[in-house]
């Protein structure tokens, strides 16, 4: 037993896995919301960084080919979409270490990352899940380190909340009802991160996908402004 039995696969059944990429670039403006996770996080040379619940590896490819030196990470229970995504990261010259494992045990030592990362990944969590992320995350984390989220967030109006029915009636009501709340910032601070923010939110087919900062400590970079839209 590796603690990784029993987890959710992408699209939430195993035989749509291989469909992941298509559905989430033609439905999500997947491109938008992750350059502009990576702008936001200006990971910076050879520092380490790691992507929590990495999926097939396209964020974490993005963030390996932002600057020159810099070491990245990746986890995900699924040994399926591990595979797509150490495919992915050969073709395209990416030299990143692929871990299976689960995100509420990280297989990392303390104080270790400079950044981390996750996309469309907190949703799929039970909140006791979460917040047990949340705290392995900040315990990996250096002290000046920083964490980016990019998820569902909360609705922007009808149009956007009935959306986000598609997406709660294939990842679950339980897990994604947390997300359209706004609660992500809630759970962050709950884990001991300052300065915690929403600093975007961008429409989608499917809802609103926000955009989070958060740091380990209050000692690092001041608060920037939050609410762009597009």
């Amino acid at each position: 037993m590796d603690g990784t039995e029993g987890f959710k696969p992408a699209l939430g059944f195993h035989v749509l896995t291989p469909l992941y990429d298509r559905v989430v670039a033609m439905t999500t403006r997947e491109r938008t919301f992750k350059q502009a996770l990576l702008d936001q996080a200006a990971i910076e040379p050879h520092q380490q960084v790691l992507d929590v619940g990495c999926g097939t590896g396209t964020l974490a490819i993005g963030a390996q080919q932002r600057q020159s030196g810099v070491r990245v990470s990746a986890l995900d229970a699924d040994p399926t979409v591990l595979a797509i995504a150490v495919r992915k990261a050969h073709r395209a010259g990416a030299d990143i270490a692929f871990d299976q494992g689960r995100s509420s045990a990280l297989p990392y030592a303390d104080e270790q990352f400079d950044r981390v990362l996750s996309s469309l990944f907190f949703h799929h969590l039970s909140w006791g899940d979460k917040l047990l992320t949340a705290r392995e995350i900040h315990r990996v984390l250096r002290p000046t380190g920083e964490l980016h989220v990019a998820d569902w967030g909360r609705a922007g109006g009808l149009a956007s909340r009935a959306a986000f029915l598609m997406v709660q009636l294939l990842d679950g009501f339980e897990t994604t009802s947390d997300n359209v709340a706004g609660m992500l910032p809630v759970l962050f601070g709950s884990a001991g991160f300052r300065q915690v923010e929403e600093t975007r939110r961008i429409s989608t087919a499917l809802g609103i996908v926000s955009l989070y900062r958060a740091v380990k400590s209050g000692a690092g970079p001041g608060k920037r402004s939050a609410g762009g839209k597009a």
